[in-house]
């Protein structure tokens, strides 16, 4: 049988965005799951922080990761809920999730976002979703 973080990993490889941006899964376990992206220009906005839809991904993936451990697998955001706190302004963004309460049919979650910069973690979300589980689709065709 496969470990967590194997199967974790497997599922950022198959994530092409994921892929694009850099992500790194870092922790994953039942109910957690820690997501880092070390920033680049390309993640910026025009005032130099990391923009919010990244910030926002990240929560969201990582608040999935945390869902996923409970319920097995193939999971979805249903809705998330994101507070930014201050901008993003460092060298990695650190997405902490754990899962709040599950159940067969869903998972609250939530999350925290970390912008590090020169070794130093400051908070700059805050998330909460739902997630749930799904059959895997059939592929679209092209």
């Amino acid at each position: 049988m496969m470990d967590m973080m194997e199967f974790g990993r497997q599922v950022l490889a198959a994530q092409p965005f994921s892929q694009l941006l850099g992500t790194k899964l870092t922790r994953f376990e039942e109910g957690l799951a820690e997501l880092r992206l070390t920033l680049k220009p390309e993640h910026l906005q025009q005032h130099g922080f990391a923009h919010g839809g990244v910030v926002a991904y990240l929560a969201d993936n990582a608040l999935t990761y945390a869902g996923g451990s409970v319920l097995g697998g193939n999971v979805l955001t249903l809705e998330m809920k994101l507070n930014y706190t201050r901008p993003a302004i460092g060298e990695v963004l650190i997405a902490r999730a754990s899962v709040v309460s599950s159940g067969r049919s869903q998972a609250v979650c939530r999350c925290d976002v970390f912008a590090v910069a020169q070794g130093k973690e400051k908070l700059c979300a805050a998330a909460q979703g739902t997630i749930v589980p799904v059959s895997k689709p059939s592929k679209s065709p092209k």
